[in-house]
């Protein structure tokens, strides 16, 4: 699927973009790639006064705030080096960018996203981030529940697992909104916001 157009009022959500995150091993594109890209995308949102929100996962040291369920693969007991949820330097410094803080996959489950993104009339969310296969999808799942048209930045994002953040991009995406590229996307934020 092409890309048909961004709305008026489209806001960026680049998840998990932080110093813990991007430094692990991901595919297809690295995590330094996938910033890079991001801030490209950052940079042209801002300079047409369209919101960049900057999603940060962390946690409790006791993790007392992380999901409670049983999994096969735990995250208890872990223990994180100090700044490990920074939102890394390429991405932060800017006043006017929202930030929101999750403790689950999706950016929407126990934030206040939707109602930063409603508030600023925001029908339309670009999304990058890692891991392409949990929490980018979860958010893309939410905002498509929530009425949001989606666009994913697929070479600005990536998962530490090839096979799951092709799955998502082969099987989920297309059924959640539109991919591209960062190229094709600011080629058509600038057809759409000159």
């Amino acid at each position: 699927m092409s890309l048909t157009t961004l709305d008026p009022r489209t806001a960026l959500v680049a998840i998990d973009l932080q110093n813990g995150i991007v430094g692990m091993p991901t595919q297809p594109h690295a995590g330094a790639d996938v910033v890079a890209r991001t801030a490209e995308l950052a940079d042209a949102f801002r300079d047409r006064g369209l919101p960049v929100v900057l999603v940060r996962v962390s946690f409790a040291p006791d993790f007392a705030d992380a999901v409670p369920g049983r999994t096969e693969r735990q995250a208890r007991g872990l223990a994180f080096p100090e700044g490990w949820d920074v939102v890394v330097d390429e991405l932060s410094g800017h006043a006017g960018d929202i930030r929101v803080t999750k403790h689950n996959w999706s950016a929407f489950h126990g934030t206040d996203l939707e109602v930063q993104l409603r508030r600023r009339g925001i029908t339309q969310i670009v999304l990058t981030g890692i891991a392409t296969s949990i929490g980018v999808e979860s958010t893309a799942r939410d905002a498509y529940a929530h009425g949001y048209h989606v666009t994913l930045a697929t070479d600005a994002m990536a998962d530490s697992d090839p096979e799951a953040h092709r799955g998502s991009v082969e099987r989920i995406f297309p059924r959640l909104g539109e991919s591209g590229t960062t190229a094709e996307i600011l080629e058509l934020l600038a057809k759409t916001h000159a």
